[in-house]
């Protein structure tokens, strides 16, 4: 950041409300700069964010299974009706946060303390947007969101055993309910060859969407915890340290596309990707399926009201926008495609718990 303030000329001891560019420039630089981190961090969660609306709400209408009716030659066959669908709501919450102080502390503030100021602001987004994405994903139990202009909205998460139906799987002809929410039944420190939740996961995935020859585009998210174990996996083949060039009987993974937050572990044969990110809870497992579409849609306020997306400052003087400003970003994460994402608790209490950071 302290680069593109250099650009103007300015020193890291130079007085933010003195500089002779003027507020109104340091402004824009800074802008400019808080909107490339928004799009870094629009990008690494876009494998769990499908898109972007202002819709609040949406219904996901869906085929219907059975089979066709045996008919005699003088007899016409009963109409067919397509009858799955669900529905689905999202949130639109504002955070924010502000630079400020008294106006002997604002005067004395140079560009290198403003520039430690907007990194913060800018750490807490990412902090806050990260959190909201996984709080949708890891609490099982639906919410109710009032909203202020349409009420009160039913805020979904993945498949949960509601009475939501859903097309039928691999396998069936009948549409029905599911949850993907799942215990193990065995503790992370027993994972093994025998207690594969590699294996479980993959499968609740690919009855859904297809087993594809030669692997399917599943990521396994884990925390660093449960890095040592899965990786003792015999079905595991470990992605190669980019300094050691791999022997001619090696196997060696091709890494997935770019994009994805964390570090890959490797590739397991069951037919996914295993992604360590330490964002994940420990003894907790998170999936979805790089080929169908994301889990999350985020929320935003419609374009024609002219309110930003993503984190912005808010100045009411343009002028000299430091002295009376705030940092916003409104949104709100809820699950659209219910059926593209599992998350397995590695425990034995009988039933899925959620994590406590998200209750």
């Amino acid at each position: 950041m302290s680069g593109i303030f250099g650009t103007l000329n300015l020193n890291d001891t130079d007085r933010v409300f003195q500089a002779t560019v003027g507020q109104a420039v340091i402004y824009q630089a800074a802008t400019e700069w808080v909107d490339q981190q928004n799009a870094a961090l629009n990008a690494t969660l876009g494998v769990f964010v499908d898109e972007i609306t202002a819709d609040y709400k949406r219904r996901y209408k869906l085929p219907g299974g059975g089979r066709l009716q045996r008919v005699g030659p003088n007899a016409q066959p009963g109409a067919a009706k397509a009858y799955g669908a669900w529905d689905v709501a999202f949130p639109l919450e504002e955070f924010g946060t502000q630079v400020a102080g008294n106006r002997v502390t604002m005067a004395y503030m140079t560009v290198a303390e403003l520039t430690r100021h907007i990194q913060t602001v800018v750490a807490q987004n990412v902090n806050t947007v990260r959190f909201e994405v996984l709080r949708a994903l890891f609490n099982s139990t639906s919410a109710t969101f009032v909203d202020e202009l349409w009420g009160s909205l039913t805020i979904k998460r993945l498949a949960n055993g509601d009475a939501d139906t859903y097309p039928p799987v691999l396998g069936s002809e009948s549409e029905a309910t599911d949850n993907h929410y799942l215990e193990s039944g065995y503790t992370a420190a027993n994972i093994s060859d025998t207690n594969d939740p590699v294996v479980t996961i993959v499968d609740e995935l690919e009855e859904h969407f297809g087993a594809q020859t030669g692997g399917s585009e599943i990521v396994i998210f884990c925390n660093n915890a449960q890095r040592a174990k899965l990786q003792d996996l015999t079905d595991f083949d470990p992605t190669i340290d980019r300094y050691i060039q791999p022997g001619a009987q090696t196997d060696v993974p091709a890494m997935p596309g770019g994009g994805l937050p964390g570090r890959t572990l490797g590739r397991h044969n069951a037919g996914a990707w295993l992604q360590e990110w330490r964002w994940i809870p420990a003894n907790y497992l998170l999936a979805v399926h790089l080929g169908a579409p994301r889990p999350l849609v985020k929320r935003r306020d419609p374009e024609d009201t002219r309110l930003p997306a993503d984190l912005a400052m808010v100045a009411e003087d343009t002028e000299y926008p430091f002295q009376s400003s705030f940092w916003s970003h409104r949104f709100g994460f809820g699950v659209g495609n219910r059926l593209n994402g599992v998350v397995m608790e590695l425990g034995t209490g009988g039933t899925y718990t959620v994590p406590t950071a998200y209750q």
